[in-house]
């Protein structure tokens, strides 16, 4: 017995076979504009998933990334600002070499007195630093200055720890305790600088020899130990800004490499891609000819 091969069955295969194309091409199409070969996750399960795992650790990076900006940006102010304060104390320890000249009466003395008095409050101004609105030596309370202008000089900040996260259970601490250099003033008698500042504007102007024998003793020692003090802080102000730049390129190398991997798992070859959607679209166009033709004689056919 055989089968006859029904005018319907014919046009349903050619319809079938154009469709088949037009599905081949349009996906080659997708692949083309979205620059992937995972359209949906049943197009590959464990390549997407493997995809997902890659972002997310993208995004992770990212994240490190800013922080660590954001710290070396943060240190690099208060640098700034140590730098700034050791110009204005080595200002200070010229003039006190200069006040121990015996030819200087008391007038110049005076003066000296009032030049470090604005030197003071320059200090105080450094040390009320800002980064992106925060007060980068008040510790934990970076909303309040650290120092008041005036003859106040109480610190108002903490010994608070400000630290940036540069890796899974990695952090660094980026703010620096000014207080271990500043102190609290003349009040608090803790031989820092700004009480030895006052003190130093003190013996200017106290008129005595004993005062005036103590600028190149005593307060010279002192604002020597000072200018120590804060070449301490600044070597390690820069020795943090190591830390995160060295976090910085770890975390660089990382990206690239995920990001080459995550290339590899998802995205599409173009070259190959484009030579395929060319193929598939002169196949499409066959198939349509090809159809018209078969479906137009079926219909004279059955016209007959």
């Amino acid at each position: 017995m055989s089968n006859r091969i029904a005018t319907g069955m014919i046009t349903s295969s050619t319809l079938n076979d154009i469709n088949s194309a037009l599905s081949k091409l349009e996906r080659s199409s997708e692949e083309l504009s979205s620059g992937r070969t995972i359209l949906q996750p049943s197009d590959n399960p464990y390549g997407a998933s493997h995809a997902i795992d890659l972002q997310s650790q993208l995004d992770g990076l990212t994240s490190y990334a800013t922080n660590v900006q954001d710290g070396i940006s943060w240190s690099n102010t208060a640098n700034g600002a140590m730098t700034n304060m050791g110009s204005v104390v080595q200002r200070v320890r010229e003039l006190l070499v200069q006040a121990g000249n015996a030819t200087y009466n008391q007038s110049d003395l005076n003066s000296i007195a009032t030049e470090v008095s604005q030197l003071t409050e320059t200090i105080k101004q450094d040390a009320n630093t800002q980064y992106a609105g925060q007060y980068v030596f008040a510790g934990t309370l970076t909303t309040t200055a650290p120092y008041k202008q005036g003859p106040e000089d109480e610190y108002h900040g903490n010994e608070g720890t400000i630290s940036r996260s540069v890796g899974p259970g990695a952090s660094v601490t980026v703010n620096t305790n000014i207080s271990t250099l500043l102190g609290n003033g003349a009040g608090s008698g803790d031989g820092k600088l700004l009480d030895t500042l006052r003190t130093i504007s003190e013996h200017l102007t106290s008129g005595t020899a004993e005062g005036r024998a103590a600028l190149n003793s005593t307060d010279l020692k002192a604002i020597d130990a000072s200018m120590e003090t804060l070449t301490q802080l600044q070597a390690t102000t820069g020795s943090v800004t190591n830390q995160l730049q060295v976090a910085s390129l770890r975390i660089e190398d990382l990206q690239d490499s995920i990001t080459k991997t995550l290339s590899n798992t998802q995205d599409a070859d173009v070259a190959k891609t484009t030579i395929a959607y060319s193929n598939e679209q002169a196949a499409y166009q066959a198939a349509l000819r090809a159809g018209a033709n078969i479906v137009q004689e079926s219909l004279l056919n059955f016209l007959r």
